[in-house]
């Protein structure tokens, strides 16, 4: 017997979920990471230079590990979910960032090497999944 087609294929109707749940277990593990430093930097007196280093090297991780498990959910064009995860994760960093700063003042310097990173750790991630 042949099934009927609904108009939404199985990867367009799982799409939303494995993107958020990518991104919701990406920033879980942001967040652990960014404890980490903080009690890094709390015990070991780290420089601003190392903090800063850190924070783009946590980025980098979890967007890839965003991207890894869009990947492995989506079975096709891994490195494309990978690319879209990586950019949803820094649209919500920088989101986040205008609104705790009130404003665009502090967001300039980095933005466009934070976006950068975090897209291309995603499609990395994507790819190797």
């Amino acid at each position: 017997m042949e099934k009927k087609k609904t108009g939404i294929s199985q990867t367009g109707a799982r799409m939303p979920v494995v993107l958020l749940k990518s991104l919701l277990v990406s920033y879980l593990m942001a967040g652990a990471l960014l404890l980490l430093l903080a009690l890094l930097l709390y015990r070991m007196q780290l420089s601003a230079q190392a903090v800063s280093i850190g924070i783009l090297v946590i980025y980098a991780v979890t967007a890839g590990l965003s991207g890894w498990l869009a990947g492995k959910g989506m079975q096709d064009r891994r490195f494309l979910w990978g690319l879209l995860t990586g950019s949803l994760y820094f649209c919500v960093l920088a989101a986040l960032t205008l609104i705790v700063n009130h404003g665009l003042q502090d967001v300039g310097n980095h933005f466009f090497t934070t976006l950068m990173i975090c897209s291309g750790a995603g499609m990395l991630g994507g790819m190797l999944s």
